[in-house]
């Protein structure tokens, strides 16, 4: 049940204010971290700000959903779901100039694929990476920990997609007055893919945002669901319930309707910027990264893969 699960008490939050205070908090940590004397009216120059780190973050999550698309074997979309959750919350603490999002993004859906039992093994999984497979392998085993600490081992999560089915088979049921709610399937799916372009997986429940891609879905194709809201689904709800479900649908469409997509000049700008501030340590190509010997542990996990995954 969603209701007693660690995603609801653990990552639900009560506004977007909060959600970017969070974020300004992991931002102000890693500047303090590493100023090392640099004045305050240079900082903004010589270190990311939290718009930039945010920015970054959208189009890496616009990556990590184009590669879930080309993946093979084909992918769920849980998987897709799971990984955006992972992603956005691993960055709700942590800076991008501590992690930078490209390692974290592949660890993300890795972790999500054993999760939502997605079986592949990490050699078929870095089949989709292009470059150096070994050390993506690296990259991504080395990480996978870190990434379960940071989400504080809270993996499973509730996607819409299951809310969805249950309104359309609710909706045949007890609403034979609307005409084959499956017609409503292509706007629900793409109405569910934009969300994963905001924050409404950290501030609404997973069947707030199934309701609310089903009634998008309704109004494209004009078909009146009024009676299915206020006399069947809400019908013994006290007032205060619907006013806040609507408030609460109202906010997930207007999240939709504002995405922008950040233009790639200044994605370009931001990811030189980063290039001069990350931090080396965490950098597999830095010079005075813990990387390699981090990595001898991981080409033995990673043998370890390939041969639990070839003994079945």
């Amino acid at each position: 049940m969603f209701s007693s699960s660690t995603q609801c008490k653990y990552w639900l939050f009560t506004s977007e204010q909060q959600l970017a205070k969070l974020r300004d908090e992991a931002n102000k940590r890693f500047i303090d971290a590493h100023r090392r004397g640099t004045k305050d009216d240079v900082v903004p120059s010589c270190f990311l700000t939290p718009a930039e780190e945010r920015m970054l973050c959208k189009q890496f999550e616009c990556t990590l959903r184009d590669f879930c698309k080309k993946f093979q074997p084909p992918m769920p979309r849980s998987v897709v779901g799971t990984s955006l959750n992972y992603f956005k919350r691993f960055y709700l603490h942590n800076s991008v100039m501590d992690y930078h999002p490209k390692h974290i993004m592949a660890t993300c859906v890795y972790l999500a694929c054993k999760v939502e039992e997605f079986n592949v093994s990490i050699t078929q999984f870095v089949a989709n990476i292009k470059g150096d497979r070994v050390k993506a392998s690296d990259i991504i085993l080395n990480n996978e920990l870190l990434l379960m600490q940071q989400l504080n081992y809270h993996l499973t999560i509730h996607n819409p997609f299951r809310p969805v089915e249950g309104f359309l088979i609710d909706i045949k049921t007890r609403c034979p007055e609307v005409t084959d709610p499956e017609r409503f399937r292509h706007f629900i799916d793409d109405f569910l893919d934009r969300t994963f372009s905001t924050d409404a997986c950290l501030l609404y429940a997973p069947s707030q945002i199934a309701l609310a891609a089903v009634l998008y879905a309704s109004t494209k194709l004009k078909e009146n669901l009024e009676r299915y809201i206020t006399e069947i689904l809400f019908g013994d709800s006290p007032s205060e319930k619907q006013a806040y479900i609507q408030e609460a649908i109202r906010n997930i469409w207007m999240m939709v309707k504002n995405i922008e997509c950040p233009p790639k000049d200044k994605i370009k700008a931001i990811e030189k910027k980063l290039e001069k501030c990350r931090n080396e340590e965490n950098n597999p190509d830095s010079s005075v990264s813990s990387y390699e010997m981090k990595s001898s542990f991981s080409r033995v996990h990673l043998n370890f893969q390939n041969f639990h995954s070839e003994s079945y």
